[in-house]
């Protein structure tokens, strides 16, 4: 019988471990200040770099596909610029879900889209492969990429337009946003949450960036710095004293 026994507190430790990490540690809140302020985008989220992709003329060409994604299909809506850049970052189960303003600046808008029913992301071996093996796979233009339930937050940071897309996984209940239209962000800001896996894209509206990252490299939302702006194209002053 001591082998029942021994099963038995495997099975215990396996479940308690789990309820740990997906009751406590999932929803953990650690403080974040970004590595540098001077003229520099930090990441909204935590996680890995999927991609790093040019917008041109409000488009985004997907080389699997061999064709061009239209921009509104990823933001959920048209906007008035549409040339820039455009870096996803995947969000493993084991990343901080929070998601954080990357440059001081005004919210514009908000655009919600809902889905009758999220897609997976990732199927059983690429879930492996990306939050076990962290070894990036192609996910640009996935279906989930362009039909699941997304919140668009649209900023000017003092004439640099975003849009900070947060996108749900599978078995996301709900995207929550913790911004309304015309409210002042700092750096480092909450703006919103979203539950278990899931995917943020940062879509930058100017050719004046260098990128400071890779596919696959590990990011943290608030304190990685991603991009650097070229020009001094800098916040307002009362944008960055935004508390």
């Amino acid at each position: 019988m001591t082998w029942v026994y021994i099963i038995l507190g495997i099975i215990v430790v396996w479940l308690g471990a789990l309820m740990f990490l997906r009751r406590v540690w999932f929803y953990r809140d650690p403080a974040r200040e970004p590595e540098s302020r001077d003229g520099v985008i930090v990441a909204p989220a935590d996680g890995r770099v999927v991609y790093i992709k040019r917008v041109d003329e409000n488009s985004i060409f997907a080389e699997k596909l061999g064709e061009k994604i239209p921009l509104p299909e990823i933001t959920g809506c048209d906007y008035e610029q549409k040339n820039g850049w455009a870096i996803g970052i995947y969000m493993s189960p084991l990343d901080v879900h929070f998601n954080y303003t990357p440059l001081p600046g005004v919210v514009e808008k908000i655009h919600r889209v809902g889905a009758k029913l999220n897609l997976p992301m990732l199927d059983v071996w690429e879930y492996i492969r990306v939050v076990w093996l962290r070894k990036m796979v192609d996910m640009f233009a996935r279906r989930y990429h362009l039909e699941n339930e997304r919140n668009t937050i649209f900023m000017d940071c003092g004439g640099i337009k975003m849009a900070v897309v947060l996108i749900a996984d599978k078995f996301v209940a709900k995207i929550r946003c913790f911004v309304q239209p015309g409210q002042n962000m700092d750096y480092s800001q909450k703006l919103g949450f979203i539950e278990r896996g899931s995917q943020v894209d940062l879509v930058i509206f100017t050719d004046d960036v260098e990128f400071d990252v890779q596919i696959n490299q590990q990011v943290y939302g608030g304190q990685t710095v991603i991009a650097r702006l070229v020009r001094s194209l800098e916040c307002d002053d009362d944008m960055l004293e935004a508390v």
